[in-house]
């Protein structure tokens, strides 16, 4: 197996004419954007999904082309909302006519305290986490089994373990899961379809944590350290290229936290 030491060429992957086609959802910042640069460096040819970060994903679009020709497009849609799930999927094939791979990717995350929820909390966390990705695999499903291709779910260790004052994030996500392993069993023997569950890896831009509360989540890990969104982007390029004969299953990127009772 090729190193995954940095996301610069790699010397075992397709050429341009057989390129695999995959989709990642919220591919423009953060964890997306570094999976996206992984799969890129593993030779794929990208369609890189945004709902509102659309220069973020034109520049890292223009980036990956610039290292390897029409080898990367955007593709913008809330994913929480009905229909732009189809949209997405179909503007893709257009674009390419056929496809080997989805990352779903994109999240909302923020807290939703009992007693604080609304409808417009339900359909954006559940609609980014869960019905996008449902839908994407359904309207993609099709073009999937004619490659025999390979879904990988984004979870989240709060599927396993809900996040105080986070309800319903921990019950998207524990969706999320669930959805992975029936969706695994529907789409077999064609298409494999994984998660990876990420523990501490990048911290929310907003603040939501205090350096206290972040110093607690670390010190549940066993390896006493943040992740990064590295780890997650070798493992997912793992389950999409090396992982043949593994499907219906989540993988724990956490440090450990999940072991960790």
């Amino acid at each position: 197996m090729t190193p995954f030491d940095s996301p610069g060429p790699d010397p075992h992957a397709p050429q341009s004419d057989e390129a695999p086609i995959i989709l990642v959802t919220g591919a423009a910042r953060r964890v997306g954007a570094e999976i996206a640069r992984h799969l890129h460096a593993a030779g794929a040819r990208l369609a890189l999904h945004y709902r509102s970060s659309a220069g973020d994903a034109g520049r890292l679009a223009a980036s990956l082309n610039g290292l390897r020709a029409d080898s990367a497009f955007t593709v913008g849609g809330d994913l929480g909302r009905a229909g732009v799930a189809e949209e997405v999927a179909a503007a893709t094939l257009a674009r390419c006519g056929c496809i080997d791979g989805l990352v779903n990717n994109a999240s909302s995350f923020f807290p939703t305290p009992v007693g604080r929820i609304d409808h417009a909390a339900w359909d954006d966390l559940i609609g980014s986490n869960l019905m996008g990705p449902l839908f994407l695999a359904q309207a993609l499903a099709p073009a999937l089994r004619q490659r025999r291709g390979a879904i990988v779910n984004i979870v989240d260790i709060h599927a396993e373990r809900p996040l105080p004052g986070y309800p319903l994030y921990s019950a998207a996500k524990a969706g999320l899961a669930g959805l992975t392993r029936a969706l695994a069993i529907e789409l077999a023997p064609e298409v494999r379809v994984n998660g990876v569950s990420p523990g501490p890896i990048e911290w929310p831009e907003d603040g939501q944590f205090s350096p206290e509360e972040r110093q607690q989540i670390i010190g549940h890990t066993l390896l006493k350290r943040i992740g990064s969104a590295t780890d997650i982007a070798r493992t997912v390029r793992f389950l999409m290229f090396d992982a043949p004969y593994i499907t219906g299953q989540i993988i724990a990127v956490d440090g450990g936290r999940s072991a960790h009772l």
